[in-house]
């Protein structure tokens, strides 16, 4: 098992990261979240007649808001979360020596990569000596 240790993190790459995932979050709890609300908007201009479409409006209103507005301001705060983390966690790394991670090689029949081809054995042309076949 090999040892590291990981002393710096990416700040753009973990706020990319933590903003995707904040963003999935927030569209998971903004679309039933705005469903619920769009349904009971709907119910109370049913039931509400004349007085009770304002009322609904601000219902369905709201609900559009949390399907489309929750994900993207969580998308946004996932961003700024990720990059202010990575940059504490990079001054904590200065100071603590980063975090140590025990590593294994999951599949233990695997090599090291082929060596790259000679290219000198091939015949190299010159620009306007290459054979063209019409």
């Amino acid at each position: 098992m090999a040892k590291m240790i990981v002393k710096r993190v990416g700040v753009f790459s973990l706020a990319k990261i933590q903003s995707v995932v904040m963003a999935a979050v927030g569209l998971v709890i903004g679309v039933p979240l705005g469903l619920i609300m769009m349904i009971f908007g709907a119910a109370i201009m049913a039931a509400g007649g004349s007085d009770g479409r304002a009322g609904g409006g601000v219902g369905i209103g709201i609900g559009l808001f949390y399907m489309i507005g929750l994900p993207i301001m969580y998308g946004v705060l996932g961003f700024v979360t990720g990059a202010i983390s990575a940059l504490v966690y990079n001054v904590a790394s200065g100071f603590l020596g980063g975090l140590e991670l025990e590593l294994e090689n999951a599949d233990a029949g695997y090599g090291a990569p082929p060596q790259p081809q000679s290219w000198e054995s091939q015949q190299q042309y010159q620009p306007g000596q290459q054979p063209y076949t019409y």
